[in-house]
């Protein structure tokens, strides 16, 4: 740890997670009071991208920040870490936060939209669980993180109460912990009950426990167990959840959800498999085909698509596995081109969404064949 810093990096990530709670909770608080509200909104944001900063700085300087909160099952802790990938995640989440708070208090006042206070609570507790998820120093860790992100973001997608909100909101849900739970959390089973550990680690934990004619079917469990990452036919919660209002849209497409799952996948990838190990065992080859198949699918999907949210949802599934793609080709460009297009994305589509909100808005028009003249 450098000597003369007023904050320990282990202090940096620690308030990465609390800030966004105690802004949750001073959203709660302060509900009757919308100005109020907001401002506690874009000051929690504010102070959060300063925070993430910090830690990417100390990562630059060369610090080692690893920490564990508590064990609560032998040899698998709640535990954190500073690596690459994780702060490249933070920041994407981190600075785009206060950007779409900026954006979604002008649009929920434009709408006349209910149920604010919620919003913005739900928020700020998704961004607590993308930054626990970013900062994970084991599966475990980033399992319960990324749990929470779906359970946080649920009531955003059925925002409206609407009957058609409440069956996206199903949707949603049913795919996500489905397969998380389902797949995801066999795999991570598989993976302890053969290496002996959840810890990430350069290289990988898994070359020389399990047999290579095995890996692929383990690489599956993982690649489909992933459900935000999107890859067909895991993507329907995706278009499903358009019917939430565009700053939702914004959270789930460009800042969060989508991205922890991407992130998830290259992080498996990375420190779970090993590239060597994948390419070695060839648990990739067939795979490829599943992240072709699904950008061209998703594209194709995406043009027949009237309505400009739904297009954009259609392209998001399509852009994710590029990044799914780049980390299945288990090279280094590969994972490099994935992990700088989790930040390309995040910004390309945020901007996308705020345009398609700004029309609703402004011209109280949804569908692309509406846009003449």
């Amino acid at each position: 740890m450098a000597g003369g810093d007023a904050m320990s990096g282990e202090t940096l990530v620690a308030l990465s997670m609390i800030l966004p709670l105690v802004g949750a909770l001073g959203i709660i608080l302060c509900g009757r009071w919308p100005n109020l509200r907001e401002a506690v909104t874009l000051i929690t944001g504010a102070a959060l991208a300063l925070v993430v900063i910090g830690i990417y700085q100390r990562l630059g300087q060369g610090d080692t920040i690893a920490f564990s909160v508590l064990e609560p099952l032998p040899g698998l802790p709640i535990a954190f870490s500073v690596e690459p990938l994780g702060v490249l995640f933070a920041l994407v989440a981190g600075l785009l936060w206060p950007v779409t708070s900026v954006y979604a208090i002008g649009y929920m006042r434009g709408h006349h939209e209910t149920h604010q206070t919620r919003f913005y609570a739900a928020f700020a507790v998704s961004i607590a669980s993308a930054m626990g998820a970013a900062f994970a120093a084991n599966l475990f860790t980033l399992f319960l993180f990324y749990e929470l992100l779906t359970l946080a973001t649920y009531p955003l997608v059925t925002h409206a109460g609407t009957d058609e909100a409440r069956r996206a909101g199903r949707t949603y849900l049913g795919i996500l912990l489905g397969t998380s739970i389902g797949l995801q959390l066999f795999a991570i089973l598989i993976t302890y009950a053969l290496a002996g550990t959840l810890d990430f680690r350069a290289g990988g934990i898994l070359d020389g426990h399990v047999d290579p004619a095995w890996a692929g079917v383990l690489y599956a469990l993982y690649i489909f167990g992933i459900g935000k990452a999107a890859v067909m036919p895991f993507h329907r919660w995706l278009p499903a959840a358009m019917v939430a209002p565009t700053p939702v849209s914004a959270l789930l497409h460009a800042v969060a959800v989508v991205k922890a799952g991407v992130f998830t996948v290259l992080k498996v990838t990375v420190y779970i498999f090993g590239t060597d190990f994948i390419l070695n065992s060839g648990a990739n080859d067939w795979l490829i085909w599943f992240a072709g198949a699904t950008i061209l699918l998703a594209s194709l999907f995406a043009m027949t698509k009237d309505n400009l949210k739904a297009r954009l949802a259609y392209s998001t599934v399509s852009q994710l596995s590029y990044i799914v793609l780049g980390a299945l080709l288990a090279n280094q460009m590969g994972i490099l081109g994935g992990a700088l297009h989790i930040a390309m994305h995040a910004f390309a589509k945020i901007t996308l969404f705020f345009a398609a909100g700004a029309i609703m808005v402004a011209a109280h028009k949804t569908e692309i064949s509406e846009l003449d003249g």
